[in-house]
C-alpha cells in the first residue's frame, strides 16, 4: 500500500468502478448512513459510505460526508482536501464552506479558515453555523465584542420556541453567555453619560427611550399591532398607556368598592348570567383556544355585548353602568361597546393571542386579585392591583395567567384609541357598521 492510499478501515474503495448512481440513491444511501453512524452501528455506516463514494467519489455531498467523517477521527488534513474539493464542485453550498472552514480552523491557517466562514455568509447571510464560526473567530482573536455582535446575529436566526440543532446546542449556550455578559458590560458603560443627559432634562424618566435600549440590549422583543380584523395604519404601538391621559378613570378607581359588590352580588343572584367568554361555533379554527373554548374556567358577565346592552344585567350592576357611560366607548352597531366582569378561574391561563381593530384600545379595572396573577402585552409583564386601572392595546399579543386556587376578576371595556381623532372615530364607525350590514354579519369574535 502507498502512502496516502486509503487503508482496510477506511471508507473509500478501491475497486473497478461500479455502475452510476443517480441522485435521489445518492442522497437516500447518505441519509442511511448517518442513520446508521447516529444509531452507533459505524461498521454499517462505513460500508454505506463506501458504497457511494465507490459510484459517486466526486460528488460533492459525498465528499463533504467523507470530510465530515474524517473530522471525527481526528484527521483534518485529510477532511481539508476533500472539503476543497466539494467546494470546488458544488461552490454555491454554504455548508461546504462552512465545513472547509471548520477544517482550516483545526490546522491553525486562519486567513484562510476567515475567508471560508465569508463565502458561506455571503451565500446565505443568516447561516447559523457559519455566524458561530465567525463569533468563535473573533474570540480567538482577543475581539469579544464583535464576536458579540456577531453571535447577537446567530441567535436572532432561531425563532421563538424554535428546536434547538443538537450539533451546535453548546455553541450556542456560549454564544448566549457571552453575549450577556458584553450587554452588561455596555450598560455600565451607558450608565454615567446617559445619567448626565437625564440629568439636563429633568430627571424625570424617558419612558420611550428606556423601552428602546432594552430593545437594544436585548432585554425585551419588540412586538407590533397585528389585529385579526381592522387594521389602522401610523397608530404606534403602545403596549400599556400612560395611566395619566386618562384622568377619568379616577371614577372608576374612585368606585372600585361599590363595582366589586355589584359583581359579587350578580354572581350570586344571577349566576346563570355567567357565560364562557371564549364560544367559538363548530367550523371554527380553535387554535390556542381548543381548551377554553365553551368552558366556564374564563366565564364573563356582559353588561353590554358588541354594542348590545343587557338590561337585566345592568340593572344587577346599576354603579357599574352608571360609571361606565362616563368612559369614550366605542359606539359601533353590531359591535361595540363590550363591557363585562371577566372572570379566570383558579389554575387556568390565557393562552397568547390579539385583538381584531386597533382603532379600539382596552381598559382594566381589577377588582378580585389573588396572588401569583400576571399579564402580559408584548414585552411588558404586570401584576394587577385592585382598584388600579390601566389601558392597552388588546392588537398586541397579550396572554393572562391565574396561578392561584381562587378566582380572579377584573372589570373589561373597550374605548376608542385615544389617538384617533373625532373624524377619524366617525369614520371608522360608518365603515364598520357598512361592512357588518354588507355581509349580514355581528362580530365574527370577541376577541
Amino acid at each position: 500500500m502507498r502512502p496516502g492510499e486509503p487503508g482496510p478501515e477506511d471508507p473509500v474503495l478501491n475497486t473497478a468502478a461500479p455502475a452510476p448512481l443517480d441522485e435521489a440513491t445518492i442522497v437516500r444511501l447518505l441519509q442511511a448512513s448517518r442513520a446508521e453512524a447516529a444509531n452507533g452501528r459505524m461498521p454499517e455506516s462505513d460500508q454505506l459510505l463506501a458504497r457511494v463514494a465507490q459510484a459517486a467519489p466526486n460528488h460533492p455531498a459525498v465528499l463533504n460526508e467523507l470530510g465530515v467523517r474524517m473530522m471525527s477521527r481526528g484527521a483534518p488534513e485529510q477532511a481539508h482536501a476533500l472539503f476543497v474539493r466539494a467546494t470546488a464542485g458544488d461552490p454555491r453550498h454554504p455548508a461546504l464552506w462552512s465545513n472547509l472552514a471548520g477544517a482550516l480552523k483545526a490546522l491553525g491557517r486562519r486567513n484562510e479558515e476567515l475567508d471560508a466562514i465569508e463565502k458561506a455568509l455571503a451565500i446565505e447571510p443568516r447561516h447559523l453555523s457559519a455566524l458561530l464560526q465567525k463569533g468563535d473567530y473573533f474570540e480567538r482573536q482577543g475581539d469579544p465584542r464583535n464576536a458579540a455582535r456577531v453571535y447577537q446575529n446567530a441567535l436572532a436566526t432561531i425563532a421563538p420556541g424554535a428546536p434547538t440543532p443538537p450539533a451546535v446546542q453548546g455553541a450556542l449556550d456560549h454564544a448566549r453567555r457571552l453575549v450577556e455578559a458584553d450587554y452588561a458590560q455596555l450598560a455600565a458603560e451607558l450608565e454615567a453619560p446617559l445619567a448626565a443627559v437625564r440629568a439636563r432634562h429633568g430627571g424625570k424618566r424617558q419612558r420611550r427611550v428606556d423601552l428602546c435600549l432594552e430593545l437594544l440590549m436585548g432585554r425585551r422583543s419588540a412586538f407590533h399591532s397585528a389585529p385579526t380584523w381592522l387594521y389602522f395604519p401610523e397608530l404606534p404601538a403602545i403596549e400599556f398607556f400612560e395611566r395619566s391621559d386618562f384622568p377619568w378613570l379616577d371614577g372608576f378607581e374612585a368606585a372600585t368598592e361599590q363595582i366589586r359588590a355589584e359583581l359579587l352580588r350578580a354572581m350570586v343572584a344571577d349566576r346563570e348570567g355567567l357565560q364562557p367568554y371564549i364560544d367559538f361555533p363548530g367550523g371554527l379554527p380553535l387554535d390556542q383556544f381548543r381548551e377554553l373554548n365553551r368552558s366556564r374556567r374564563w366565564s364573563a358577565y356582559f353588561l353590554w355585548n358588541q354594542g348590545e346592552p343587557l338590561d337585566g344585567h345592568i340593572a344587577q350592576c346599576p354603579t357599574t353602568a352608571r360609571v361606565l357611560e362616563t368612559a369614550p366607548r366605542c359606539r359601533v352597531a353590531g359591535r361595540a361597546p363590550t363591557a363585562f366582569f371577566s372572570i379566570l378561574d383558579a389554575n387556568t391561563k390565557i393562552p397568547p393571542h390579539v385583538g381584531i381593530t386597533n382603532t379600539r384600545v382596552t381598559v382594566h379595572l381589577p377588582l378580585v386579585v389573588p396572588p401569583n396573577c400576571g399579564f402580559r402585552v408584548g414585552g411588558t409583564t404586570r401584576e394587577w392591583v385592585a382598584g388600579q386601572a390601566w389601558v392597552f392595546d388588546d392588537t398586541i399579543e397579550h396572554e393572562a395567567w391565574n396561578l392561584s386556587d381562587t378566582p380572579r376578576a377584573i372589570l373589561i371595556f373597550d374605548i376608542w384609541n385615544p389617538l384617533l381623532t373625532a373624524a377619524e372615530c366617525d369614520l371608522v364607525q360608518t365603515a364598520a357598521e357598512v361592512y357588518g350590514r354588507y355581509y349580514s354579519i355581528r362580530a365574527e369574535s370577541p376577541l
